[in-house]
Formats: structure tokens, sequence, C-alpha cells
């Protein structure tokens, strides 16, 4: 135990810079994320969830050939929330509003209904609502 403990000092000893960059990069993550879970909780339409037949993409139809391009961005966005989300069920932060707009973000079969059943999770709804609110957006309809 002594010997690992060992190596596991002399490694952040020296690597310090890579120690600093990770360390930099999740406190960044820590304070924007919120942010952007924020944003898009506000900016979403209200009958997001009501009409999934209904939702087109107007990237496809304003930029066909970028199309491709958007949607590996947007699932990897997605991912990358997933993860965070993951993180912050057992850290300070927002999870599962993370977890649903990663999930919101990421094309897979069966996707409306896993974000219907995040939704349905108590308290996740009214602290969606809640947020819509206060930036005097109308509250989510299912």
């Amino acid at each position: 135990m002594e010997g690992m403990v060992a190596t596991v000092l002399e490694f952040l000893r020296t690597h310090q810079t890579l120690l600093k960059i990770l360390s930099l990069s999740s406190l960044l993550a820590f304070l924007v994320t919120p942010l952007i879970v924020i944003l898009i909780i506000i900016k979403l339409p209200a009958d997001y969830f009501a009409h999934p037949e209904g939702r087109k993409s107007r990237v496809l139809s304003q930029y066909p050939l970028a199309y491709p391009l958007f949607l590996v961005v947007k699932n990897l966005i997605g991912i990358a929330l997933l993860l965070v989300g993951f993180i912050m069920i057992f850290t300070p932060g927002q999870g599962f509003l993370t977890i649903l707009i990663g999930l919101m973000l990421i094309n897979f079969p069966g996707k409306y209904r896993l974000e219907r059943l995040v939704l349905s999770r108590p308290g996740i709804r009214e602290k969606i609502n809640k947020l819509r609110e206060r930036f005097h957006q109308p509250p989510l309809k299912l």
C-alpha cells in the first residue's frame, strides 16, 4: 500500500502541469455546466416533450451539407453532459437536470420514452418549471 501511495505522489510531483490543467478544466466545467443547463432549459419550447414526432431539425433544412457534422458535435456535447451529470449526482450540482439535457442532445432509439421517464422523477419537472417561471417562460407540457 505504501508503495502505491509513493508512486502516486511521485506521479503528481512529476506531472504538476497536467494536474493544474485537469484541475482548471474541472473547475471550469463545474462553473460553466450549470449556466449551459439553465440556458437550455429556458430556451426549450414548452411543448418539446408533448410532440415527439413534430421535432424536426432546423439545421437540416437550412444547412443540409453541414448536418452530419452538426449531429456529431451535438451528440458529443450530449455525451459530455451525460457524464458530467452523472458525476454531479455524487458531487454538488444539478446532476439529474444535466443528465436530462445530455439525453435531449443525444440521438438513440427510445430517447423520447427515456426523456419522459427522467421528467417523471419526483421534483425534476417541478425544478425545471420553477426555473422557467423565474425567467418568465411557460411550464413544460407532457
